[in-house]
């Protein structure tokens, strides 16, 4: 009965079968994995989760946990010899009730309960073995003797009289032996397989754990394009109403321009219809004084001679030859879009700012660079760093630690408009001294520049005019994989000034050149406030 309660123990409560992977709760309750797992995910809607056996409450799904001692306790009860209740076998001898044998006689071909056991023959060819119902099996069929040896070569359970017969001249063991190397081989196998089984039991909870996830980062990204969309859609509909708003009003100017206009012809036209009778009824006068001695003959004179449409002010146009709606306005409004498009392309919408921190050794001895390795300023006292093959000497430059790869990245950075500073990216393999040090003056690097309020863009000493800039701060954005830096002001909204194209073949280093004054990296948005457009 003992045997029958431990048996029981290593079924699980919720299939009522022996377990399979027993994993445990924080309650302590254990439970086949699919069969807990099965339960949770029907719990997943009710957003609580609860000990099918104790009712626990948890408000998370709770962390199965592999339960290593039961495990070991289960495979060791599973690979010993099956008890004498669950096998069924009886003693031969017990006829008027069942009772359960504990042994078999392998010479007698009969089962042994403990009364008959003990006063069964104990000569050495009675020979004793686990209770059994296949006792024939156990019995050579040739010789009808017990199978007593193990001939290694042909894999076969040997009688005596085999071994000193076919099988003299091969390797043979006793059964023992031979079994218990075959179980040392079986522990190594099982060793193994239960090696394989963590490593994909660890790989299984791994995916789990993504699996989760995946909903979560799936909801975070569809929120990211989502406002992205809402946004570009709210600037698109400002826009929108923006250039429909220009029309209207220009449509109003230009239809008081031409109601002025006709007001004035139609006067004009009263004027010249008033004359028009008079003359008619001079021409139909008989006395030649009354029509020579006319008060109005000085109003009378020829159109052509009046000299044209001056008292109209040289309104008489025709309608189509009136003032056109100003298309060069409503068409520079719409380039804002050419702006969001731009936006997007070339990595402005990029989630998170670059940690760029200034790497001291690189900097110039006119440079002072700032505790937090954000800002650097020119100084005319020179620092006494030592001079080293990193450091840069003919140029007030310095470079980032940290260089990049691959990603897409950005950075921002503010100087004054009246300076004179560089910002850009280079090479870690470039030079440090002479002319070909300075960032966008070699193939090496890339710059915008402000000298005394005029910009440009450079890359191996070519320059590319900018022109009105208003902001002192810039970001600098990098898509590595897509072989593209681009330059921004950062205004409302963000304007595009170029991009570099470019197929990257070292690690890319954020790098700084001041003459006067000094510049500093924002760090993203800390100090600036991003444009509504830009998530």
């Amino acid at each position: 009965m003992a045997s029958a309660d431990r048996r029981e123990e290593l079924d699980c409560s919720f299939c009522l079968s022996t377990y399979t992977d027993p994993v445990m709760l924080r309650c302590g309750h254990n439970f086949c994995r699919v069969c807990i797992d099965r339960v949770l995910d029907t719990q997943e809607g009710s957003g609580v989760y609860s000990c099918p056996e104790c009712r626990e409450e948890f408000q998370e799904r709770p962390a199965l946990m592999r339960n290593i001692a039961l495990r070991k306790v289960m495979e060791k009860f599973l690979f010993t010899s099956p008890t004498q209740m669950e096998n069924g076998i009886c003693c031969t001898y017990c006829m008027d009730s069942p009772v359960p044998a504990v042994r078999s006689c392998l010479h007698c071909e009969a089962s042994l309960c403990d009364k008959h056991l003990r006063a069964h023959s104990k000569s050495p060819e009675h020979v004793l073995s686990d209770p059994t119902t296949s006792l024939e099996k156990r019995k050579c069929s040739l010789h009808k003797k017990i199978l007593e040896y193990y001939c290694t070569e042909d894999a076969a359970c040997i009688c005596v009289y085999c071994s000193a017969g076919e099988h003299r001249v091969h390797q043979v063991e006793m059964l023992n032996e031979a079994s218990q190397k075959k179980k040392k081989k079986l522990r190594n196998v099982l060793q193994k397989l239960i090696t394989k089984t963590n490593d994909i039991e660890e790989k299984v909870q791994s995916l789990e754990k993504h699996r989760r996830k995946a909903p979560e980062q799936a909801a975070g990204e569809a929120e990211r394009v989502t406002a992205l969309c809402t946004d570009i859609r709210r600037r698109v509909d400002d826009l929108e109403k923006k250039v429909l708003s220009e029309i209207s009003r220009q449509e109003k100017e230009e239809s008081l321009s031409l109601s002025a206009l006709i007001h004035q012809l139609e006067i004009k036209k009263d004027e010249l219809s008033r004359k028009m009778r008079h003359i008619e009824e001079l021409c139909n006068m008989m006395d030649p004084l009354t029509v020579l001695q006319d008060p109005d003959n000085g109003d009378l004179c020829d159109p052509e001679e009046e000299g044209g449409d001056e008292d109209t002010g040289g309104h008489d146009k025709q309608p189509h030859d009136g003032d056109d709606l100003d298309v060069s306005v409503i068409s520079h409004t719409l380039h804002t879009l050419c702006d969001i498009i731009i936006g997007i392309r070339s990595g402005i919408y990029v989630v998170n700012p670059a940690d760029i921190l200034l790497d001291v050794t690189t900097a110039d001895n006119n440079l002072l660079i700032s505790d937090n390795l954000k800002t650097a300023t020119w100084t005319g006292v020179k620092q006494k760093r030592p001079e080293t093959a990193e450091r840069f000497k003919d140029y007030n430059q310095v470079m980032s630690r940290r260089g990049f790869t691959s990603g897409r990245h950005y950075w921002d950075v503010e100087g004054r408009r009246s300076e004179l500073w560089m910002v850009g990216m280079c090479y870690p393999s470039i030079d440090r001294r002479g002319d070909q040090s300075l960032i966008g003056n070699n193939n090496k690097s890339w710059s915008l520049g402000s000298l005394y309020n005029q910009y440009s863009v450079t890359y191996d000493s070519k320059h590319i005019q900018l022109h009105d800039i208003s902001s002192d701060r810039f970001r600098i954005c990098l898509d590595y994989e897509a072989g593209q830096l681009s330059f921004y002001e950062l205004c409302d909204p963000i304007r595009h000034l170029h991009t570099f194209t470019a197929t990257f073949s070292e690690p890319l280093h954020a790098a700084l050149c001041v003459w006067s004054d000094s510049i500093k990296i924002l760090g993203g948005s800390r100090n600036w406030k991003k444009p509504s457009f830009m998530i």
